[in-house]
């Protein structure tokens, strides 16, 4: 969205930033979890992006990430999930921030509460990912090309089989 001339209001997607804030802060609280915060560019050539990741004391959790970007965010689940909030952002699409707010939320929780499955697949074509996400409200997939050098590695971590990412463990 960044430059998009179909855009007439970015700053509707602000909300998102507030939301991901809460819902860190709320995550950290009832979880056992790790926060990292840094300052990270997105892409190549692109300025830096303050960067939260929640990364649970049990290693059979998958991890969150989310970038805050100047247009929304960058969410990271797992090994490969992906997403960005708001996906275009321009006017014509429009991507509505409130129900941009529950994705954020509903996601995280399923998340949260082990719906993530991950598994590397092979092909004639080479090796991708594929990953789905599950949870109340949620039935999302995602998949994707992998390099000769990250399938192995993947393999090597087990994901050959599909991995079920375990929940979140609760603070005493």
């Amino acid at each position: 969205m960044e430059g998009n001339q179909h855009a007439t209001d970015p700053d509707r997607f602000t909300v998102l930033h507030e939301a991901a804030d809460t819902l860190l802060d709320e995550l950290t609280e009832r979880y056992q979890v790790e926060r990292r915060e840094s300052k990270e560019p997105p892409g190549l050539d692109e300025a830096l992006a303050r960067t939260v990741r929640l990364i649970p004391r049990t290693p059979a959790a998958a991890p969150l990430g989310v970038r805050f970007t100047d247009t929304g965010l960058h969410l990271h689940f797992g090994r490969w999930w992906t997403e960005t909030l708001p996906l275009c952002g321009c006017d014509t699409c429009g991507e509505n921030p409130r129900q941009l707010t529950e994705q954020l939320r509903s996601h995280s929780y399923a998340l949260v509460e082990g719906g993530l499955w991950e598994r590397v697949r092979r092909g004639l074509s080479g090796s991708w990912f594929k990953a789905r996400l599950i949870g109340a409200d949620v039935l999302a997939d995602r998949e994707g090309p992998l390099s000769p050098a990250g399938a192995r590695e993947a393999r090597r971590g087990g994901f050959a089989a599909p991995v079920q990412w375990g929940p979140w463990q609760v603070r005493p």
